[in-house]
């Protein structure tokens, strides 16, 4: 299981998990003091003690102590929110001057802390990392596969951290702090989208309206976007995965779904029904008519 994580987050969780919950790095950005390899290894061992309980718990408990969609939903929203407060803040802080003996410490008790915070911001891979954990039974073997994982991304997060901190003594902390905003923003719209708080409003569904629908899942979302069934009567939503990704894991009718797998539908007013992948990154829609 430790080695399954470790591997997981090498080759899948890197460049995902980086760009999902890299922002909270830029919480530990500060001009003024030098001890970069402290606070990001901080940081990082935050991350390591919140994702290892969680497995533990995980596997000693199964899905019972899984967030739902919707609490999800609102923890990416806050932590989108906190990204954009840490911009801003770098942004100012690469503005202003240095105070003569401006302490250090408190950044030393934030940094575990927004390393532990990582775990509201899943991105797709942590969140096959943790059914993984649950499918498991054990305490022992979930807190190793989510402690692998974040062994697996260390490195990438490592160097992230190192160069946000280099940036924001130099004049490109504007830049950073620009890109911060924008990977706030992309997760704010990423609760809002996991928690169905948008209007529905999919293009027009082509093909045969059927009580059997068949989904793709791939990288760059799900195919079709837009199914056709038929209202009144159970239906069967047959999601096949091709590759390995965010959309690996589906929240649907209220409840996630790892891929591939096949989803019963209780009959359906007519209308359209939104389902998302474990991230909120991308939707697809059933036209129910």
């Amino acid at each position: 299981m430790l080695a399954g994580g470790v591997a997981a987050g090498l080759v899948a969780g890197t460049a995902s998990c980086a760009a999902a919950q890299g922002g909270l790095l830029v919480g530990l950005a500060d001009h003024c003091h030098g001890r970069d390899p402290v606070l990001v290894g901080w940081f990082l061992a935050g991350r390591l003690a919140s994702y290892t309980m969680v497995g533990a718990l995980l596997g000693l408990a199964g899905s019972a102590v899984s967030l739902p969609p919707a609490a999800r939903a609102v923890l990416l929203v806050a932590a989108g929110l906190t990204m954009i407060v840490f911009a801003v803040r770098l942004m100012r802080r690469g503005r202003a001057a240095c105070a003569p003996h401006e302490p250090a410490a408190p950044s030393r008790y934030k940094a575990p802390l927004l390393g532990a915070a990582t775990i509201l911001v899943p991105c797709g891979v942590t969140l096959g990392v943790e059914m993984l954990a649950v499918s498991s039974g054990s305490p022992l073997a979930g807190a190793a596969a989510m402690a692998g994982f974040v062994i697996g991304t260390a490195p990438a997060f490592a160097l992230l951290g190192y160069v946000l901190r280099r940036v924001s003594r130099t004049r490109l902390a504007g830049l950073a702090g620009i890109a911060a905003i924008a990977a706030g923003l992309w997760t704010v719209a990423s609760g809002v989208n996991l928690g169905g708080w948008l209007p529905d409003s999919p293009p027009a569904a082509a093909g045969p309206v059927s009580p059997t629908v068949t989904v793709w899942a791939t990288r760059e979302g799900y195919r079709p976007a837009v199914v056709a069934a038929p209202a009144g009567v159970p239906v069967q939503v047959v999601f096949k995965l091709v590759d390995r990704g965010c959309t690996g894991t589906v929240t649907i009718d209220g409840r996630d779904v790892a891929l591939p797998a096949t989803v019963q539908l209780p009959p359906q007013r007519p209308g359209s029904l939104r389902y998302v992948c474990g991230m909120g990154m991308y939707a697809g829609f059933i036209d129910f008519s």
